[in-house]
């Protein structure tokens, strides 16, 4: 895996349990296709997304590449074209299947990638016996690589069954609300003084992405945050009053986008009958409009807010908000599809889990920040460029990931995630 050394004690996983995290992270991905068909986990929609049976494989390749080749012993790789077919990003591992094509690899099939798996389980159950500390780290990002894969899984796939909505059977009560509850009263704004405040984290004590360090200083305004994540009865009142037609709302590649993609709601939305729907990957249901938006891009999210006369946050004021919050939400381990009204306690709700919450922060190096040596300089540094933040996590995102320093990020037209807003004065 190259030098790692910096990166030493910072695991977050004791050997005790190390093996024992390998098998639940491994076991949750499977868990999660059960309900797939084989044809289902070939698609691939857009080159954003890749097909399940892919990232099946891609996992596993991480274990082989980063763990079992260079450290196991006797280790014979399961097939050599492997490492080519199953490759996403790492240059200084070799070349790569075109992304874009990835759903075109109808060989190896889904019983062999499922063999494959188990051929490479069975080799880190011997490697795992009694691991170094350079072993430890290796196992622990290659987990935290794979639960970010179950995300991925569930937004990849969801977008793919999208493009055939009549093959999802409809519920009309919905699986979790109905979408008749009485609408949540107003929300508040809390205030926070602001002032110096540290963000980022030296992941001294636990695990974190090299995007999240060092912990540094920065000053934050005093700022008012809202209370909860916008609602769908929010957002379609917003609608109603042609949101998505005023061109005065919208940054100007935002305005081109939205005409270009013909976009008149949020991504999954459609109306039938004279109702709302969207969709799970299981099947379609009304709306909930006490439920947070998701699945809207950026330039949406910064229209809505600038409809509403506010702004969104800085990821560093949603930092500076959240730090002293308890990470308690909707999460990937629930099984819920969609995520959920917020209820509860007063002041801050759905910091975490349900869905992400785009800031408009650009996704940059942290002052300070060092690329990791060996193939790891590849994991986030290299994409700091042209992107935007977003906090919190969502019903989809795994709770072992979740901190009040993780930075997802994404492109300003993406919609694929579940991704919502907060808003900010």
């Amino acid at each position: 895996m190259g030098d790692i050394a910096q990166l030493q004690e910072k695991s977050g996983l004791a050997k005790d349990t190390l093996k024992h995290d390998y098998l639940c992270v491994r076991a949750q991905t499977m868990k999660l296709i059960a309900s797939l068909s084989a044809e289902d986990m070939m698609l691939q929609s857009m080159p954003d997304a890749s097909p399940v049976k892919w990232h099946l494989a891609h996992t596993t390749w991480f274990f082989e590449t980063f763990l079992l080749q260079p450290h196991l012993e006797g280790y014979k790789p399961y097939d050599k074209a492997y490492q080519y077919l199953f490759n996403s990003y790492y240059e200084t591992v070799g070349e790569r299947h075109p992304r874009p094509q990835r759903g075109l690899l109808s060989r190896p099939s889904l019983e062999e990638i499922v063999d494959y798996r188990q051929y490479v389980d069975d080799a880190m159950n011997l490697l795992l016996h009694a691991p170094s500390a350079e072993i430890e780290t290796g196992v622990t990002i290659g987990l935290h690589h794979e639960m970010q894969h179950q995300e991925l899984i569930q937004t990849d796939i969801k977008h793919a069954l999208s493009l055939n909505p009549h093959a999802l059977p409809l519920d009309p009560e919905g699986s979790m609300h109905s979408g008749n509850s009485e609408r949540l009263k107003a929300a508040e704004f809390l205030h926070f003084k602001g002032g110096l405040s540290f963000a980022g984290t030296d992941a001294e004590s636990s695990f974190a992405y090299d995007c999240e360090q060092p912990k540094h200083q920065v000053f934050v305004p005093e700022f008012s945050l809202c209370e909860r994540l916008v609602t769908n009865k929010e957002w379609l009142d917003f609608m109603a009053d042609d949101g998505y037609k005023r061109p005065k709302l919208w940054l100007s590649d935002g305005w081109a986008m939205a005409q270009q993609e013909g976009w008149q709601a949020p991504l999954y939305w459609h109306r039938e009958d004279g109702q709302w729907l969207t969709i799970t990957h299981q099947r379609r249901q009304p709306l909930d409009l006490n439920a947070p938006v998701c699945h809207i891009s950026y330039y949406e999210a910064d229209a809505f807010a600038r409809w509403r006369g506010c702004r969104l946050p800085t990821e560093f004021e949603w930092e500076h908000a959240a730090k002293s919050e308890e990470c308690r939400g909707h999460f990937l381990e629930q099984g819920y599809s969609l995520p959920q009204p917020a209820t509860g306690k007063k002041g801050l709700k759905q910091m975490f889990g349900d869905a992400w919450e785009w800031t408009q922060s650009p996704f940059t190096p942290y002052p300070g920040f060092k690329t990791p040596e060996g193939a790891l300089a590849e994991y986030n540094g290299k994409f700091m460029a042209n992107q935007w933040v977003l906090r919190g996590g969502s019903c989809a995102t795994a709770k072992q990931q979740m901190r009040s320093t993780y930075r997802n990020f994404c492109y300003a037209h993406q919609r694929w995630q579940f991704s919502s807003l907060r808003l900010a004065k």
